[in-house]
């Protein structure tokens, strides 16, 4: 396969897989040997290993981070201080966008942004949706009360006045006290118990001055 025909099987997707290369009658060496090189003329990034995506100069429209996360991982969701931010539940954080996963923990840093993943038990890896971020994008994204839980669940003492001081919470009326309950109870843990209680006094105060 040569490079315009990569661009127009692609279309307006920017990454792909090396199993993209792999279909039909080829050698897998020349088709690695043929990703070095495009990688070597700058042409495509490798995000992990068989996972590419386009250089800038040949994307149609500019991917979202989160769609990025998603396919690094594929058992994995936004969550934590990215998907606070996203819902203006913390102010903005930084760059690097979190998720989490059943799988190991890992992190990488490529042209497309800086992407972490901490891990859960797979027990724990639910309350997330497929969100519509706009620009034709979505992305498996933890509910507010989710990112949240996970957020605390991670954080050694997390579950502390200082650390929930330091997070600068805000808008939480956006939280619907009911499912934060039912989030805090999946993991069945004091430390969540504990936090659920704070949070549920904050928003019914936050409630009441409205």
């Amino acid at each position: 396969m040569n490079f315009p025909m990569l661009l127009d099987i692609l279309g307006n997707d920017v990454v792909f897989e090396s199993g993209l290369l792999l279909v039909g009658d080829v050698n897998p060496n020349d088709v690695h040997r043929q990703l070095s090189r495009w990688v070597e003329q700058g042409r495509i990034y490798q995000l992990r290993r068989g996972l590419y995506a386009l250089a800038s100069s040949y994307q149609s429209i500019k991917p979202h981070p989160f769609t990025i996360a998603n396919r690094m991982v594929r058992s994995s969701y936004v969550s934590c201080q990215s998907a606070l931010t996203y819902y203006d539940i913390i102010p903005e954080y930084s760059p690097s966008v979190i998720s989490v996963t059943a799988d190991r923990t890992g992190q990488w840093r490529n042209p497309l942004g800086f992407f972490v993943f901490r891990h859960i038990q797979l027990k724990y890896l639910d309350r997330y949706k497929l969100t519509d971020l706009g620009g034709g994008y979505k992305a498996f994204l933890a509910t507010p009360e989710k990112a949240l839980m996970d957020l605390i669940y991670l954080t050694p003492k997390g579950d502390s006045v200082e650390y929930l001081t330091e997070l600068r919470l805000q808008n939480l009326g956006r939280l619907d006290i009911g499912r934060l309950k039912e989030t805090s109870e999946i993991f069945n843990r004091p430390k969540l118990n504990r936090v659920y209680a704070v949070l549920e006094s904050i928003i019914h105060s936050s409630s009441e001055e409205i």
